[in-house]
C-alpha cells in the first residue's frame, strides 16, 4: 500500500480502533507499532485484531492456533 494514499488504503485497513490517527497511513502505522515492539493490527485475523492486543506474544499465539 502507498503510504500517501490514505483514501485508497483506508478501504482495506484492518484496524478497528475508532480513533486511530494512523488509520490508512500504513507507513506511519507500521513504524509506530514497531517502535513499541508491537505488530500492526492488519497482520491479525479480524477477531484477534478486535482485542487491540498488538503484542508479539499474542500474535505468535494467534498464528499457532490457526
Amino acid at each position: 500500500m502507498e503510504c500517501v494514499n490514505k483514501n485508497k488504503n483506508i478501504k482495506r485497513c484492518g484496524c478497528s480502533y475508532p480513533s486511530c490517527p494512523r488509520k490508512g497511513i500504513c507507513c506511519e502505522c507500521v513504524g509506530y507499532h514497531l517502535s513499541k515492539e508491537e505488530v500492526p493490527g492488519c497482520f491479525f485475523p479480524p477477531q484477534a485484531e478486535k482485542t487491540y492486543d498488538r503484542s508479539v506474544g499474542y500474535f505468535i499465539s494467534v498464528c499457532k492456533n490457526k
